[in-house]
């Protein structure tokens, strides 16, 4: 049987603390975040408006700023007139987060991008059974996007980038889109570093945007045509075949090396 001591133990470490008030605060300007009450881009009330509100002193509203601003949801404008303003996080804001988890287990950059080969094949299977017809249209117009800066390395880079990530957002899961966006993020920032190392890199890059816009057209054909075999299977060996160019055919490269 628990001693009575280690009862008394448990019960002062498990003890349920209230909320500081900053806290409270930004919990709740988070949920109306989240609830769209206030949307990106838009500025939070005045500072005098918010004590108001909320009952509280400058010194706590701004420390509630403070964590606000941590996670990434506003930017702060210090200075007179100041303010803070909705900024919704994209993958950019998770993906270092997300890229800690990963190298504490030692993650390598070709493990990252065979799980991106699970998620879009089967993204490109849902999307063309499953799809509406204005999901489908969609990812034409991101090809359509994609074609036109085919000639602008940099550009189509972020442009081939969108269209990965715009395949699985069309299949409707919100999860693997968002995680799909934060996998595309770190090989992104791997593509990076590999061009600034070797700058003759971009050249051979470059090489193959023509041939990633024909796969990105058919892709878009047999998606129209509501082959969801057929954009299953075209998509995985596409993808495959790209792997070598796109890891520059390094199975050592880990995300620690990205961050660090």
């Amino acid at each position: 049987m628990i001693s009575a001591d280690k009862i008394a133990a448990l019960s002062e470490r498990d003890r349920v603390r209230p909320k500081k008030v900053p806290d409270m605060v930004a919990n709740r300007i988070r949920e109306m975040i989240a609830r769209g009450e206030i949307a990106d881009g838009e500025w939070l009330p005045t500072e005098a408006q918010l004590m108001q509100t909320f009952g509280v002193s400058r010194p706590t509203l701004r420390e509630a700023f403070r964590l606000l601003e941590a996670d990434s949801l506003v930017s702060i404008r210090r200075g007179p007139p100041g303010g803070a303003r909705v900024t919704i996080p994209g993958p950019e804001a998770a993906a270092s987060q997300f890229g800690l988890l990963l190298t504490l287990q030692h993650t390598s950059i070709r493990d990252i991008y065979d799980a991106r080969m699970v998620i879009e094949p089967a993204s490109a299977r849902t999307l063309a059974e499953r799809g509406s017809a204005a999901a489908r249209k969609a990812l034409a117009a991101e090809l359509d996007e994609v074609k036109k800066l085919v000639d602008s390395p940099a550009e189509f880079g972020a442009a081939s980038v969108r269209f990965h990530r715009r395949l699985v957002e069309l299949a409707g899961n919100t999860t693997l889109a968002t995680v799909v966006s934060m996998l595309t993020e770190i090989l992104t920032r791997h593509l990076a570093k590999v061009i600034h190392e070797n700058p003759r890199q971009l050249a051979e890059l470059t090489a193959q945007d023509e041939r990633a816009v024909r796969a990105y057209e058919k892709l878009v054909v047999l998606v129209q045509a509501r082959d969801g075999d057929g954009a299953e299977k075209f998509w995985a060996k596409h993808m495959k075949a790209a792997r070598d160019y796109v890891l520059n055919v390094d199975d050592a490269t880990q995300v620690v090396d990205l961050l660090y």
